[in-house]
């Protein structure tokens, strides 16, 4: 599709271990258009973060290597780029909020040194200019006297505070493409709300695309358009956010609906829960990765991997069973 601004096929990505080797990420194919944003769900292991790191080239090397495929980006492959040339990419065209903020900022420089670097590096300001720049983005997402935090430490700022400033350190050049890897994780509800409000107010200004991880469909249901349903290093469900609520279509998106309390429940009932555990992707799976955990697997599911086929417009689903009627397809 010529207007994709993002075209991720066929990414595989392995690491090597004292176990064996881990398949973390097995054939993933995916699009984002301009101004587009796309939820990734699924649980921990999935591979949701391994993917999007992929496409960065942010994958630690050794253990880890990308094997295959390729990330369409402006005519240019991602994958391909070298360390010099994605350098320029990243932070700059393609940004990045890792999952946790107390982590990801450096503790002994000031947060506008930190600010201020991606600026005079990918834009050519000067110091003054980009310090000034700096006071300009911490006020963009929300905290208060921005020129006074500046030469403040991370360690001076609160959870939020210091999520909101890997925001805009993220914004700072202004990216076509965010990409949020479960930044609400580690902070509070509240906190969660007013950092989702932010995003989404500053995508509507800025009219960047955006990528957001997380496990936590009520996220996704607030912010995304497009939703991609990922278990054992596999896409198994890409639909809108209408029809991933409304009619999901893989035993796993089901289980992960099910799981979630609903304030419009009529009467009172246990939430679901899926049973048993993620696969050990030791081996790269042949049959479905879901089948040990499903109530509808057939014969099939134990002997063929199914690939992610169109079962209406924009809807696409790798199961082998239907499973509104608990017939093969």
């Amino acid at each position: 599709m010529p207007d994709l601004l993002l075209d991720v096929k066929g990414l595989e990505t392995q690491f090597k271990t004292p176990d064996g080797i881990v398949h973390a990420v097995n054939g993933v194919s995916f699009g984002l258009k301009e101004g587009e944003t796309l939820g990734v769900v699924g649980e921990s292991g999935c591979g949701k973060s391994v993917t999007m790191l992929s496409v960065l080239g942010l994958i630690a090397s050794p253990p880890g290597k990308v094997v295959a495929g390729e990330a369409m980006y402006f005519g240019q492959d991602l994958l391909k780029m070298s360390k010099e040339e994605i350098r320029h990419v990243r932070g700059a065209q393609i940004a990045m909020i890792f999952q946790d903020p107390m982590t990801s900022l450096n503790p002994v420089l000031t947060v506008g040194y930190q600010l201020a670097e991606p600026l005079m590096l990918h834009v050519g300001m000067t110091k003054d200019q980009a310090r000034e720049r700096s006071a300009e983005l911490l006020g963009m997402v929300g905290i208060p006297n921005p020129k006074d935090r500046l030469d403040d430490y991370p360690h001076q700022f609160s959870g939020g505070m210091r999520q909101r400033v890997m925001i805009a350190m993220a914004l700072s050049c202004s990216p076509q493409i965010l990409i949020a890897d479960e930044p609400t994780t580690a902070l509070d509800v509240t906190i969660q709300a007013q950092i989702i409000e932010l995003v989404k107010r500053l995508r509507d200004e800025l009219g960047m695309a955006i990528i957001w991880i997380t496990h936590d469909l009520g996220i996704v249901a607030g912010l995304a358009k497009r939703v991609l349903v990922m278990y054992g290093g596999y896409i198994i469900e890409d639909a809108s956010v209408k029809n991933i609520f409304a009619n999901p279509q893989h035993p796993y998106t089901l289980g992960l609906i099910g799981s979630l309390p609903r304030v419009d429940a009529k009467e009172h009932h246990r939430l679901d829960s899926i049973e048993g555990l993620p696969p050990v992707l030791y081996q790269k799976p042949e049959s479905c990765p879901f089948a040990p955990r499903c109530k509808w697997a057939v014969e099939r599911c134990w002997k063929e991997n199914p690939s992610l086929e169109a079962v209406e417009l924009e809807h696409r689903v790798a199961c082998w069973v239907d499973v509104k009627t608990g017939r093969k397809r």
